[in-house]
């Protein structure tokens, strides 16, 4: 049992009157951690802790500040395994996707612990008797809200980018994984100043009234519809929002491509993490020519992944977070059948403990369908046989939001419509995962607005301030 604290101002251990959430174990149902849950005060005393120790660490040197990212790379890197059975505790995942999770987190912070010190301004051609630079400043305090499917990783780059580049952090992990931020939040504490880290922990009530307090960012990755609340929040107070939130990103599959292999990657977009990854394939285009050798294929795929607890090596898809969320994914596919889905694999709740749901295939799905409007975030891929690459990139544009698309084609001509076509921040060509480390791209729509990752997540958590220096008596600075 995890016993989850919180830290204000430097001191651990801050536990108001508003009670205490408890996570249970998706696999049986059991409790693994307990968390205090922040009360207003609480909130308003980390900031206002925050805010006090915010200039000390901007004047820290850009050196120091990546040298204490590096330490607590190394030390986040010594504890691993711990981190990632923590995340399997709460949240199901599987070990190995787990312990990766907490190598991308630790791979961040030393990316941004090397770019941190290189980053600079910029001269401008003035006068000859003056200077002119552009030069970034931290912008003070950073609200971080990180999401339950991938917290280590996802905290790290938004923790690591905010520290070194000189800002103040208040961070908020997710309700459904407390404990995966407080063993995260400690590790880092043990290597900053006092004050420049609080952590947090509580419900959705708790996000939005630290989204509603006087910070200078709110770097949010996780729904479209708390992303929204955030954005008005900040809209209210002038504070600048960073949001990463939900997709419904589409893989299309060409007509001149091996349906197996096709398949297999569908398999791997749809259901890696149990599809509980904001880059998930929610929604295929095959087609015809190859639609139903792909859904013969993609069905023996889905069939032979092993289902079962996290702990277990042989386990590929663990259990979803937890039955709240079950009962969302089964009632997607449930409309998807009410309005004329055939399901080809899957598609029921099994019986027993937790919160498992099986990979399921769907198809003879429409537009219309919730399945193919909406985030699903589960092991659900819901295909749509279409006669043309041109109705395929139509129809794959047609959604509110903008994160992230496949395309599976041996054509070159339609890999480079594709990804000139398709309104999302990434395209991924031949490959459902993957691409260069550093690589950064802004969301559209509904999935939100900033770069989250790469060294223009540096970029955002500073600002930019233009200097200009007259010589005293000079020509510089008359009309």
């Amino acid at each position: 049992m995890y016993r989850v604290q919180q830290l204000i101002g430097g001191v651990w251990g801050a536990d108001g009157d508003a009670g205490r959430l408890t996570v249970l174990d998706p696999v049986d149902g059991t409790p693994v951690s307990a968390a205090p849950v922040a009360t207003e005060a609480e909130v308003g005393a980390a900031v206002k802790a925050a805010r006090s120790a915010a200039p000390r660490w901007a004047r820290t040197s850009p050196a120091e500040r990546a040298a204490a990212l590096r330490r607590a790379a190394d030390a986040i890197e010594a504890v691993a395994d711990q981190l990632a059975e923590a995340q399997t505790a709460e949240l199901g995942r599987p070990l190995a996707l787990a312990r990766g999770g907490v190598e991308a987190g630790v791979s961040t912070l030393r990316q941004y612990a090397e770019l941190g010190p290189v980053r600079g301004g910029r001269s401008l051609a003035g006068d000859a008797g003056a200077i002119d630079l552009m030069v970034p400043q931290p912008r003070g305090i950073v609200a971080v809200i990180t999401p339950w499917n991938d917290p280590v990783a996802v905290s790290c780059g938004l923790l690591g980018a905010a520290l070194v580049t000189g800002n103040a952090v208040v961070y908020k992990p997710s309700e459904r994984s407390p404990a995966c931020g407080f063993l995260l939040a400690r590790l880092l504490d043990e290597h900053l100043p006092s004050g420049v880290l609080s952590l947090l922990t509580g419900d959705a009530r708790v996000g939005a009234t630290l989204a509603s307090q006087d910070v200078d960012v709110v770097a949010h990755v996780g729904s479209t519809a708390t992303g929204r609340s955030i954005a008005a929040a900040c809209a209210r107070t002038g504070a600048k929002a960073l949001l990463e939130n939900g997709g419904s990103d589409p893989l299309i599959v060409d007509g001149d491509v091996d349906p197996r292999w096709a398949a297999e990657q569908a398999a791997i977009g749809a259901f890696a993490n149990s599809g509980q990854l904001c880059v998930s394939v929610e929604r295929i285009y095959v087609l015809r020519p190859i639609a139903t050798r792909f859904l013969g294929a993609l069905v023996q795929s889905a069939g032979s992944m092993r289902v079962g607890p996290g702990r277990d090596p042989r386990t590929e898809l663990g259990p979803l977070v937890d039955r709240r969320h079950r009962d969302h994914v089964d009632s997607h596919v449930r409309a998807a059948v009410a309005d004329g889905a055939s399901v080809l694999l899957g598609g029921e709740v099994p019986d027993g403990p937790g919160a498992f749901y099986p990979p399921t295939v769907l198809s003879e799905c429409t537009d219309q369908m919730l399945v193919m409007r909406e985030e699903t975030f589960g092991p659900v891929a819901p295909v749509m046989v279409v006669e043309s690459f041109d109705e395929a990139l139509s129809r794959a544009s047609n959604s509110q939001y903008g994160l992230a698309a496949t395309v599976l084609t041996a054509s070159m001509s339609n890999a480079q419509r594709a990804w000139r076509e398709l309104p999302v921040g990434t395209v991924k060509i031949n490959a459902v995962f993957g691409g260069a480390p550093g690589g950064a791209a802004e969301p559209r729509g509904g999935s939100g607005q900033g770069f989250g990752y790469g060294p223009e997540l540096l970029d955002e958590l500073t600002a930019t301030k233009a200097v200009h220096i007259g010589a005293p008596g000079g020509e510089s600075g008359r009309w």
